[in-house]
């Protein structure tokens, strides 16, 4: 069971790397949309009356899709003052807790987003801005990534239980526990080089 559930998470971190870059690229669209858009207030005195609309869904479902490479990445905003002092067992056993907390809220994310999704589609909502985007495309985007950060969190979850079953404490506090500063340094030593070749 555990090599199938580790089989599993290795599957959807993949999809969650995808959908981390697309929603990173997205920000770069943003972030073009919007200097456009003031270069063009600036110095021609026109303004493009979709950039607050698509600006606004881009960073809402790229937030939502970069969701799941920051857990698998162990990227999240943490508060592990008292978690970090723990003993590694009962350290576990907290890291298990928070995990489970988190797939419970999400659950209410993607269950009532879907049902946000399916009233828009039943009344044929669109926004009301310029381009009258139909509601159902960014709603459904932003859903379809809380999807697939819940479908990680319930793998991980399930994964966790297995391995507190069979006493494996360490690895899920490797699994789930803050990057250390060794890991941390390797990616900015990663990162330097990389930008040294270029």
């Amino acid at each position: 069971m555990l090599a199938v559930l580790d089989r599993l998470r290795a599957w959807i971190e993949r999809l969650g790397y995808v959908m981390g870059c697309a929603g990173g690229w997205l920000f770069v669209v943003c972030a073009f949309f919007i200097t456009l858009d003031v270069l063009g207030r600036k110095f021609f005195g026109v303004s493009s009356k979709a950039t607050v609309e698509l600006t606004g869904y881009m960073l809402a479902f790229g937030i939502a899709w970069g969701l799941t490479d920051a857990l698998t990445t162990r990227c999240h905003v943490r508060v592990d003052v008292l978690v970090t002092g723990m003993p590694q067992g009962l350290r576990a056993y907290m890291h298990a807790l928070a995990l489970a907390f988190l797939v419970v809220l999400n659950f209410f994310f993607v269950w009532r987003g879907w049902a946000v999704v399916e009233e828009s589609w039943m009344f044929g909502a669109h926004d009301s801005s310029a381009i009258t985007t139909p509601l159902i495309i960014p709603q459904g985007l932003w859903a379809a990534g809380m999807t697939v950060f819940l479908f990680l969190s319930v793998t991980m979850l399930l994964e966790v239980i297995v391995l507190l079953v069979l006493g494996e404490r360490e690895r899920v506090d490797r699994l789930l526990g803050p990057r250390t500063l060794a890991e941390e340094t390797a990616e900015a030593l990663e990162a330097a080089a990389i930008a040294t070749r270029e």
